[in-house]
């Protein structure tokens, strides 16, 4: 008896310790193996980097937020969709040995807006090959039906080429997380790719439940990490009443929280089952908050400049293509050798 009280004691004392100083906790539920918290904090920092608003900063990686644990990071491509105020790059990160795959979300200017009209969304979208799964047209289109799909295809090839048919791992926070999703199953159903790896962070529902279903079965080991009240994951809403016509989120998410009282409250980084709509996570709460929505695992996920389609870099330090719509990618290969057609301007250009 004395001692399983000592056992008790201890235990009570060591969770004290760890609450005051809020450490992170991760509730391994039900395998240590579903959820890497290292790289995690890893692909989040990638997640934030893509809101830098200065091109040249990011793509040389000399941004604030290029550091860290993202250091040493490769640039291959950044591709951006001016028409359609889209971002991502790619690029190599030697430390994990893998390709990066990075959607940019959406701007703080335009999230009110854009939350507002996903409270209203209806499916719209017949997913090609898939028999009664539905998606969400404006978030399908943006990957598919834009300059962004080859862009980051290239790229990816590119990459390989350089290290290998190494892993690839994509990622995004908020729309970009959407985008992401997209990215990650074609690359897989349509390009037949191996080793794809999925990690997004504040991602909207996308597509209904048979969709759920066929994206659990070509990426098995795909995760969302959701943050406290969060308002995008609860968006559009889950109708629990209407299972096979209703939003319903893939599999597995991550739910990241604070537990317990007043100082001793510490964060855990909760597994979620494996049905994509687990009750006992971020459905547990009201989800209302836009501000747990722009700060991930302690990273801010905020946007360097306020307008969503700007483009800032320094023209003259950079090559790049350009198309009629004024869409730009910047490529590593463009750096190494002229292409024709290329901009020479000497100046620094704002373009909206």
């Amino acid at each position: 008896m004395e001692r399983r009280a000592l056992l008790k004691t201890t235990l009570l004392a060591c969770l004290l310790v760890v609450c005051s100083g809020r450490v992170p906790m991760v509730i391994q539920q039900p395998s240590t193996t579903i959820y890497n918290s290292t790289l995690a904090k890893t692909l989040v920092e990638y997640a934030a980097a893509i809101y830098t608003a200065d091109l040249t900063q990011l793509f040389t990686w000399t941004c604030d937020r290029c550091g860290d644990l993202i250091e040493g990071f490769e640039m291959m491509d950044i591709i951006v969709d001016v028409e359609n105020c889209l971002e991502a790059y790619v690029g190599f990160a030697s430390d994990i040995n893998a390709v990066i795959v990075v959607f940019r979300g959406t701007q703080e200017n335009s999230i009110q807006n854009w939350i507002e009209d996903l409270l209203w969304k209806q499916l719209d979208l017949d997913y090609p090959g898939m028999p009664e799964a539905m998606v969400h047209r404006g978030f399908y289109s943006a990957y598919h039906n834009t300059t962004i799909r080859d862009g980051i295809v290239s790229g990816i090839q590119k990459t390989r080429k350089l290290h290998g048919d190494v892993p690839i791992m994509v990622t995004g926070h908020s729309m970009g997380a959407a985008m992401a999703s997209f990215c990650a199953l074609d690359l897989v159903v349509n390009y037949g790719l191996d080793d794809v790896k999925l990690m997004t962070f504040g991602q909207p529902r996308v597509g209904n439940a048979a969709f759920a279903s066929y994206f659990k079965r070509y990426l098995p080991h795909a995760i969302r990490v959701t943050n406290a009240n969060d308002i995008v994951p609860h968006l559009p809403p889950y109708f629990s009443f209407f299972p096979q016509k209703t939003y319903h989120h893939f599999p597995r998410e991550v739910w990241v929280h604070d537990v317990g009282l007043g100082s001793l409250v510490y964060t855990v980084e909760q597994i979620c089952d494996d049905s994509g709509e687990d009750p006992a996570c971020s459905r547990s709460v009201s989800g209302n908050s836009i501000q747990d929505h722009i700060t991930y695992l302690g990273v801010s996920m905020h946007a360097e400049a306020w307008s969503s389609c700007r483009i800032v870099m320094d023209y003259a330090e950079l090559r790049y293509k350009m198309d009629l719509h004024g869409n730009v990618v910047l490529s590593k290969q463009q750096q190494q050798q002229q292409q024709p057609g290329l901009s020479d301007q000497r100046r620094r250009h704002s373009a909206q």
